[in-house]
């Protein structure tokens, strides 16, 4: 069987929100062109309590894009972003919904940040999301979303981790690119570690 996951399509990473994407709208029509491809489609969602270890706001002095440490492992602090709750956290209004079977919820640890679908950034605890796909049967991952250099960047490392085949839907994605050459760099990481990298004209329908 062969999944979509859909990762944090939410407005705080749209242009305007709080930790915009750059162009991160431009997936949202590949997101929903793409669905009825698949066997399976999930989603994940950022969910943050207020004052999460990860928001530079946390600590007096500091200013989003400036490195710390979080749970013994290095951080990169943001902007506030995707608090529960709030219409920030929410998922993208031009996105559909209605072939979204479930939805894995992260981050809403407030002593670890969460890149990845699965996992905390420790690999401490799980999402769910693995048992889940694996639940239903699937082998075959497709992972696309915001952003390319972090959250579906390690949400596809821990497929492959987990065993599954993963594919990255490149023009489905885009990076926050903090440093330039990030999204690159993410990329090529992904495909050394044997991700395969397509174009959503290249997923069969």
């Amino acid at each position: 069987m062969r999944a979509l996951i859909l990762v944090d399509l939410q407005n705080d990473f749209l242009p305007g929100g709080a930790l915009a994407v750059p162009r991160g709208d431009e997936v949202i029509p590949i997101a929903n062109g793409l669905q009825d491809r698949y066997d399976l489609v999930v989603a994940t969602q950022d969910w943050h309590p207020r004052r999460h270890g990860s928001f530079a706001s946390s600590y007096p002095g500091r200013k989003p894009g400036e490195l710390g440490e979080l749970a013994g492992l290095p951080q990169v602090l943001w902007p506030d972003h995707c608090v529960q709750g709030t219409s920030g956290a929410a998922f993208a209004r031009a996105l559909e919904m209605n072939r979204v079977e479930a939805i894995f919820r992260k981050g809403t640890d407030p002593r670890i940040d969460s890149y990845s679908g699965f996992f905390d950034n420790g690999h401490r605890k799980s999402t769910g999301l693995g048992d889940y796909l694996k639940g239903r049967g699937a082998s075959d991952i497709h992972v696309l979303g915001l952003a390319t250099d972090y959250c579906v960047k390690f949400t596809a490392l821990d497929a492959l981790r987990l065993g599954f085949r993963v594919t990255l839907v490149e023009d489905g994605s885009r990076g926050v690119e903090l440093q330039p050459g990030d999204v690159a760099r993410a990329v090529e990481e992904m495909r050394k570690a044997g991700v395969e990298v397509v174009q959503s004209a290249d997923v069969p329908a």
